[in-house]
């Protein structure tokens, strides 16, 4: 386990038991109670969680792990996901991508593309409301960037409320790649953030095709707000690890589902 998969899990941990103590958590983690002072001192620095003596506690931080958290786990899936999306999209194609670990994959994969190079034309616009995303993209001369307006959440780097709507209001996009905390075959899309899941859910209304990019850790869950129901995804991207049963009960809903 590298620090990055370390921190995210002592975070979840944290998240699910309120208080957490550092010679349990070594023990737990098979690491030195030296290596796990250090972690919990560098997450206190970052304000996402109280230091107490022996260990730490929760604070008001709502634990939708920041995305430089995040970034560690299932990197090998992600990475797979994302090249078979990538590998959807056709030269002249108007790309929907909003925020994640997930979706960040999409767009790497999509930047190396060599048939999307070659011209002086861009070969594929990519509309994001993530500003991690339009700033890697944005060096690259083959993708026409589009950023919605909107409010950065410093959890997920996405843009939302009012002014992100403005922009989506006024175009179409062939295909959307969808990132989500949560897909659950019966009940649909879900982000843990509501602002998210609205902007996220008029992205899906304005692509002709909706692809959920999400690793198999995501299916059969759900979060706080829905972002769009089942009837609303063409077609699900996820890992070799997904059961068995959640991907027939996805395609008795009519979802192509993709195992990478």
């Amino acid at each position: 386990m590298d620090r990055y998969e370390r921190l995210s899990t002592l975070l979840d941990l944290l998240g699910q038991r309120g208080r957490v103590d550092v010679d349990d958590l070594a023990e737990e983690l098979d690491v030195s109670a030296a290596t796990i002072r250090r972690d919990l001192d560098h997450l206190a620095e970052q304000q996402l969680l109280t230091r107490t003596r022996g260990g730490a506690v929760v604070n008001n931080v709502a634990y939708d792990l920041p995305l430089r958290y995040k970034t560690g786990r299932h990197t090998s899936e992600k990475e797979r996901i994302g090249r078979a999306a990538a590998a959807l999209v056709a030269r002249g194609n108007v790309v929907g991508l909003n925020g994640g670990t997930t979706t960040t994959e999409v767009a790497r994969a999509l930047a190396l593309r060599p048939e999307l190079n070659g011209t002086d034309e861009p070969g594929v616009t990519v509309v994001t409301n993530a500003l991690n995303i339009a700033g890697e993209l944005a060096v690259r001369p083959q993708v026409k960037i589009v950023v919605t307006g909107g409010v950065a959440r410093p959890a997920s780097f996405e843009l939302s409320g009012p002014l992100a709507t403005r922009v989506l209001d006024e175009i179409t996009m062939d295909v959307v790649f969808l990132g989500v905390d949560a897909v659950d075959p019966v009940r649909g899309a879900y982000a843990h953030h509501e602002g998210e899941a609205s902007i996220n859910r008029l992205m899906t209304e304005h692509a002709r095709r909706v692809v959920v990019v999400a690793d198999s850790t995501k299916l059969g869950r759900h979060a706080f707000a829905r972002i769009c129901p089942t009837s609303a995804i063409d077609t699900l991207i996820t890992d070799i690890d997904a059961s068995p049963e959640l991907v027939a009960a996805f395609e008795a809903e009519g979802v192509t589902v993709q195992l990478v």
